[in-house]
């Protein structure tokens, strides 16, 4: 099976050598699934041609905002919504868990209790997962036909389902504890506060790598439109 990587964002240039883009990531997450993987550049407009040109897509994180300005973002709303008509399931970590959610009529905002940096404790279809947050930008009203499946405390709205259409989580089962520190010297500074770094800092080594590997499970059954296990 193939799976279409849209890549929204880039991983920052001090950490791609060591760590790989957004799409290496999770092509490295998925890689026990017998997945084969492609990415589409969307961030610079390379869309595909078509959401059958892959079997199942997945939409990347970004340092971007849903709502922001920018020519990527309508095109990208139009291919969620082809994907979701022409029942082509789709997943969406972070940036794309919100713009799943927007395309299809739900509101997107800074959270007013702002950022959630590093190991953070989620409830997901009834299960524990410690996963890597890195976001200020949530998704606050969910659109008609998606079900809230995933919460924490700082976030309401942390993994969404449609159906057997689209999946979604706000968290990044993707990160590791070192690419969350490297984000944190590279891309925090001036941005996020200072004791949300050091409350981050302070839990950093608290392993989130079981519920990483328990989430791209969940995430592979739902591109294979298999019943999740137990």
């Amino acid at each position: 099976m193939q799976i279409g990587i849209l890549e929204t964002g880039h991983a920052p240039d001090a950490l791609r050598a060591a760590h790989g883009d957004y799409s290496e990531m999770i092509a490295r997450m998925l890689g026990g699934e017998g997945f084969s993987f492609r990415a589409w550049n969307v961030e610079a407009m390379a869309f595909p041609d078509s959401v059958h040109a892959a079997e199942g897509w997945l939409i990347t994180g970004s340092r971007h905002g849903v709502y922001d300005d920018l020519p990527f973002i309508p095109p990208l709303e139009e291919f969620v919504r082809a994907a979701i008509a022409e029942n082509v399931p789709i997943v969406g970590i972070c940036f794309g868990h919100q713009i799943i959610a927007r395309a299809l009529g739900g509101r997107v905002e800074k959270f007013a209790g702002g950022w959630e940096v590093g190991p953070t404790e989620y409830e997901i279809e009834g299960q524990s997962y410690r996963l890597q947050a890195w976001h200020q930008d949530q998704v606050i009203t969910p659109p008609d036909g998606a079900e809230t499946v995933g919460t924490a405390p700082g976030c309401a709205h942390a993994a969404l389902i449609y159906g057997d259409r689209a999946y979604s989580v706000q968290p990044h089962p993707e990160y590791g504890p070192a690419f969350i520190e490297g984000l944190m010297q590279v891309r925090a500074p001036g941005v996020v506060p200072p004791d949300r770094l050091a409350a981050a800092r302070a839990v950093l080594d608290r392993s989130t790598a079981p519920s990483s590997a328990r989430m791209a499970a969940r995430m592979a059954a739902f591109l294979r439109r298999e019943e999740p296990a137990p």
